[in-house]
């Protein structure tokens, strides 16, 4: 039902923005927040001038400076980043791949934190962007740790596959989780991008619940067995951390 109030239809074109596209073009926003294409461009340009979101050069759409600030007081995920920084940042001096920490949203991963450089394999993942669950490593991490219900509802929204390597049998998909819940780790390799291989563990509360996933992305070739007992290591100390802070 499209929205109808001022609000409800404002709601709707900021949210246009939360299924993990940085930059939406008038009718790619309209048709997310089921609106005509004449109200969107109204409030679009309102928005635009408050600086809530900005307007590239060739007409596309990006999140604003404004909305970003207030966003990022957001006091759970700005705590939870706070708390995993230096964790992330000491294991990006080990392993110089990319480091990422993501919370489950829904059905969805959602990216508080990546850590990258020079050298760094390039990913698709951003901070603030989401992913689907089953084809990243934190996903798996979040989802093997979630309600059985959640894989149900990921599993009837449908598996999509991103590469050739996305496991889309949903009994292949519950095997790897069950293999996570055992391990404490999992391994996706190119399934959600060629040329990555994604390794994560959990990040714990003080009630023993999965609250994060803390990732390592790399190349699909590297030794996972030197940087597997690094990353739990670090999984574990922010979840002590964790447990006592936030």
């Amino acid at each position: 039902m499209p929205p109808v109030s001022v609000a409800g239809k404002v709601m709707a074109i900021l949210d246009a923005f939360s299924q993990g596209e940085v930059r939406l073009t008038l009718t790619e926003i309209c048709r997310r927040a089921d609106l005509p294409l004449a109200t969107g461009h109204r409030l679009v340009g309102e928005l635009s001038r408050g600086g809530f979101v900005e307007r590239l050069p060739d007409g596309a759409y990006r999140v604003g400076i404004r909305l970003w600030r207030i966003g990022a007081q957001a006091a759970a995920a700005a705590d939870l980043r706070e708390l995993a920084l230096p964790y992330m940042e000491d294991l990006y001096e080990v392993t110089r791949a990319n480091v990422q920490l993501a919370v489950r949203r829904g059905l969805k991963a959602l990216y508080l934190e990546r850590l990258r450089g020079p050298a760094s394999v390039p990913t698709v993942s951003r901070v603030g962007g989401e992913l689907p669950l089953h084809a990243t490593g934190v996903g798996r991490v979040l989802l093997a740790f979630a309600p059985e219900q959640v894989t149900d509802e990921v599993v009837s929204a449908g598996l999509s596959a991103l590469t050739r390597h996305t496991v889309t049998d949903p009994d292949r998909l519950r095997a790897a989780l069950a293999e996570v819940r055992r391990t404490g780790v999992a391994v996706t390799r190119e399934e959600m991008t060629l040329g990555t291989c994604s390794v994560a563990a959990p990040v714990r509360g003080a009630d023993g619940q999965v609250v994060a996933a803390l990732s390592i992305v790399t190349r699909p070739r590297a030794d996972l067995r030197a940087v597997v007992p690094t990353l739990v290591t670090s999984a574990r100390a922010l979840s002590r951390d964790v447990s006592g802070h936030y």
